[in-house]
């Protein structure tokens, strides 16, 4: 089974630096590790631990899906305050 993950810098000045989230958008699932290797093994372990959750709750399981990534530019004004 394939699942789209996306990484992004953790920028929470309380989180230490080097820190990455992990979201995994298919499933609603986040969490993070110190670089994006940790972070994918933390992700990694988490999809695992819901799978095991959803298989022993009798729940399906949802196959993976596309994942596609854009950035959005929002001009510098729009973060000022009125």
């Amino acid at each position: 089974m394939n699942i789209g993950v996306l990484f992004e810098k953790v920028e929470d000045p309380g989180f230490p630096p080097g820190f990455y989230y992990a979201h995994v958008p298919s499933l609603g699932l986040t969490t993070q590790g110190e670089g994006i290797d940790n972070a994918r093994k933390a992700a990694i372990d988490l999809v695992q631990l819901w799978i095991a959750e959803k298989k022993a709750s009798g729940e399906p399981i949802p196959s993976g899906s596309e994942i596609l990534f854009s950035t959005l530019e929002i001009p510098d004004d729009a973060l000022q305050s009125a």
